[in-house]
């Protein structure tokens, strides 16, 4: 597992998938698509929200997203794996942050229209909505209802009429959306479900159609020789430790399984809560395919280290050659 203070790694679906937003409410339109999950693993239930023909309804309760982030005293039969998830894996102000930087660097203006991939609960389009000005947008395609659900219930209502400025689709992430974009992303290694060159090669092309004439799509990715070994790393966080495990690892194919866990101070554990599928793509491989996809160029931004040179500081630079390392991060950008 990368070691930084910012990593995020996106589930893989099981057959769990409708169970929760059956009773979920939230206001973004969803529309199924019959098309294969490009992977997403078990998922726990969505508490406030329902997918009821292809829409999902908006509850009016308040939002709890800024109280679950600061409890503590978890246990495997309380805790939320979706907030332990966002406690322990993503930073999306710094995420949105940086994604404003590089498109205003690479065109000159403030982007407006945000669209993310495999975007599960939406916190990081909700955190882009939080962050923009009024007539922003921001669309999320994933094949889940059940973290649609739950981070409707969560993460919008603290946004007001902002919150009319996100639409979420059921659908592959090959399908195109309603707008033109300024920014479109790939997170948490997501887009690594797909594991033959043809598949990724369609996922950019789509990619790039989906951009304004000056869009940028942005994608993370992970390597070293840390990155392939069968392996488990704790990161300890207040209340519970997060466990990264690189369960199979085959250097023929270059597919992979990963898993993460969650233990607790009472000995209990959600063993395996979320399991992926991948490929592992080197950075040259996925910047020849955005390239073949049409790209103008592909920018690279590689991740800084801290004070004492043991883990990342979540400060990404434009680099080439990027440094030496067991674990190392890393973003590209296709430019249309």
């Amino acid at each position: 597992m990368p070691k930084t203070t910012e990593r995020r790694q996106r589930p893989t679906t099981t057959d769990q998938a409708t169970r929760a937003a059956r009773d979920a409410r939230s206001g973004a339109t969803a529309e199924p698509d019959a098309a294969r999950s490009p992977g997403r693993a078990a998922r726990s239930p969505g508490r406030a929200a329902r997918v009821e023909g292809g829409v999902v309804v908006r509850a009016g309760r308040k939002s709890t997203r800024r109280r679950r982030r600061t409890a503590s005293g978890f246990t495997a039969a309380t805790a939320d794996k979706y907030v332990l998830y966002q406690k322990a894996v993503q930073s999306p102000e710094l995420d949105v942050e940086f994604l404003r930087r590089v498109f205003k660097s690479t065109r000159g203006r403030e982007a407006l229209h945000f669209r993310e991939d495999f975007c599960g609960t939406g916190l990081l389009s909700a955190t882009w909505l939080e962050h923009s000005p009024a007539g922003a947008t921001a669309e999320g395609f994933d094949l889940d209802p059940e973290p649609i659900a739950w981070g409707l219930a969560h993460h919008f209502h603290d946004l007001g009429e902002k919150a009319a400025g996100w639409t979420a689709h059921l659908k592959d992430v090959r399908a195109p959306g309603t707008r033109a974009y300024d920014v479109r992303v790939s997170q948490n290694f997501s887009h690594f479900v797909f594991t033959k060159r043809a598949e990724m090669l369609a996922y950019f092309e789509a990619a790039r159609e989906s951009l304004a004439d000056d869009g940028v799509f942005v994608i993370d990715l992970y390597g070293g020789s840390e990155a392939t070994e069968e392996m488990e790393e704790e990161t300890k966080f207040r209340g519970f430790t997060y466990v990264w495990e690189q369960e199979k690892f085959w250097p023929g194919s270059g597919e992979y399984v990963n898993h993460i866990t969650f233990r607790f101070p009472d000995r209990t554990e959600m063993k395996r809560a979320f399991s992926y599928k991948w490929r592992m793509w080197y950075l040259t491989e996925l910047e020849d395919v955005l390239l073949d996809a049409g790209f103008a160029r592909v920018d690279r931004y590689f991740e800084g280290w801290n004070a004492k040179g043991t883990s990342g500081n979540g400060i990404f630079k434009k680099g080439v050659r990027g440094e030496n390392c067991g674990s190392w991060l890393a973003y590209l950008v296709g430019v249309k």
